[in-house]
């Protein structure tokens, strides 16, 4: 492989600069697009959604705005700058960035503030290391993955390590406690570790083991049980009667039959006064559904869709296993969290505390999310940029399943 990587690096100095980017942009233009829509979106929803609040609680009804719009102007500029960052570098501090997270989940539990009985937070909740988490889990199983090729088949190399540094991570976001924190850390892995090449048997011992471990913790007498078991027994009883289910649910659902198609108009939401729990954050897609009607619910689907199109043809067209890892994983964080917010608003799923991304009020979400889109960015750019380095890459590793060579499969294969 060093004789590849070596060849790989001088086809990618010989290359014509004019020939470098297919669409003489140098990165995907509709993924920035969509992010780009989506973050003004969310900006604008989070203004609806606050400003009685900020003129209460500081006299001035764009206080909190005004904090968001810093975030999303800090996470723009890391974007970018991560799209110029050779994500190649990961290699090197993948144990660095795993360390500091785990260092920062522990002084959370120890220095940062308690808000609504949990410990999540720094800097009065603008700072949540659960978030860098589950950037920095994709990073470091990214590299790891792609580093052991038939070697995750093996036990020792494969599952237990696995085992051990996803657990580590979720038993640290547990003990906040913050569960759906937690099982989107799980879920990211799992996929990161079924797409690497893990094989059935591999597979369904993790799922075996991390229900077994979940329905443990539900039968524990602790808060996070406790909470687990009613969030489980509301969603229920909502299934049978509406009426019977939490007066979160309840109010979500008023929001969107007060919407209906084109909405009540941006800022006239009635829900967000008072009745709808956490209205800039969790809640934030029943806004939108009572200001903007089910238009405007269709269109953020939409950008979320074009967004996870595009992340996912760049896993598909990368370069090297480890491009095509990064993609699919930080693709697959951002399908998650929306999909598990607009499920649970619309009450498709339990309660859980999951951000919409790009769009609900939060620092940590918005920078982590961006930094993340910023490094898609890199991989769109080398893969434009080397059509030359993936024919000989080609000729060196086939990434298909049965190979000789590397076991690390692609997310699909290209035509």
């Amino acid at each position: 492989m060093a004789l590849a990587d070596s060849t790989l690096e001088t086809a990618e100095n010989s290359q014509p600069r004019a020939k470098r980017n297919a669409s003489g942009l140098g990165f995907d233009v509709l993924l920035v697009v969509a992010v780009g829509a989506l973050v003004i979106f969310g900006l604008m929803m989070v203004y609806s959604a606050t400003f009685d609040w900020s003129y209460q609680d500081f006299g001035d009804p764009a206080a909190i705005f005004i904090k968001q719009l810093g975030w999303a102007g800090l996470g723009m500029a890391v974007m970018f700058g991560m799209s110029r960052v050779n994500y190649h570098h990961f290699r090197r501090f993948a144990v660095l960035i795993i360390a500091v997270t785990a260092l920062a989940l522990l002084a959370v539990l120890i220095l940062g503030s308690l808000r609504f009985n949990a410990v999540r937070s720094f800097i009065g909740g603008s700072v949540q290391p659960s978030e860098l988490a589950k950037f920095a889990t994709i990073v470091y199983l990214a590299v790891w993955l792609a580093s052991k090729g038939d070697k995750i088949h093996n036990l020792t190399y494969g599952l237990v390590p696995f085992g051990v540094i996803v657990g580590t991570l979720a038993t640290l976001i547990l003990l906040q406690p913050d569960l759906s924190a937690a099982i989107t850390v799980v879920l990211i892995a799992l996929m990161l570790f079924f797409i690497a090449g893990a094989d059935v048997i591999q597979l369904a011992s993790v799922m075996a083991l991390g229900s077994g471990t979940m329905w443990a913790i539900l039968q524990l007498p602790i808060g996070l049980a406790a909470t687990g078991r009613q969030r489980l027994a509301d969603y229920m009883a909502g299934l049978q009667d509406l009426t019977q289910a939490s007066w979160h649910m309840q109010q979500a659902a008023v929001a969107f039959v007060n919407g209906g198609l084109f909405g009540r108009g941006l800022g006239e939401s009635h829900q967000k006064f008072g009745p709808l729990p956490t209205p800039h954050t969790d809640s934030i897609f029943a806004i939108i559904g009572e200001e903007l009607g089910l238009v405007g619910c269709i269109l953020v689907i939409a950008l979320f869709a074009v967004l996870i199109w595009r992340g996912f043809r760049i896993a598909r067209t990368a370069v090297d296993p480890l491009g095509s890892l990064l993609a699919f994983g930080i693709t697959a964080w951002i399908a998650i969290e929306a999909s598990v917010n607009v499920a649970v608003m619309v009450g498709a799923m339990p309660f859980a505390g999951n951000p919409l991304p790009f769009i609900s009020y939060g620092g940590s979400n918005l920078v982590m999310t961006l930094t993340a889109v910023g490094v898609l960015l890199n991989i769109s750019r080398r893969t434009e940029a080397e059509p030359l380095q993936r024919k000989v890459r080609a000729k060196v590793t086939d990434f298909s399943w049965g190979n000789r060579g590397r076991s690390v499969s692609r997310p699909g294969r290209r035509g």
